[in-house]
């Protein structure tokens, strides 16, 4: 009974497991380069914030101006 409406075809289509496994490898690469980007901008902007600071104020926080890129790659780096 079709009631002016346009009939509507589907169909499902699936990947091979291997085109699949390979699909998912591609966007998980691209979600960690652009968490590593994000983590990338994020500490620049803390070495900009730092960097802005007098060095009256990177005393008070236990810092000397060149040790503000080891502070902010703390967590990376073992000096």
């Amino acid at each position: 009974m079709n009631q002016g409406f346009p009939m509507a075809y589907l169909s499902q289509t699936e990947f091979a497991p291997a085109l699949r496994a390979q699909i998912d490898r591609v966007f998980t690469r691209i979600g960690q380069g652009f968490n590593a980007y994000l983590e990338c901008l994020a500490r620049r902007d803390e070495i900009e914030y730092l960097n802005s600071l007098s060095d009256a104020e990177l005393t008070r926080r236990g810092l000397t101006r060149d040790q503000i890129v080891q502070h902010v790659f703390r967590d990376k780096l073992m000096f």
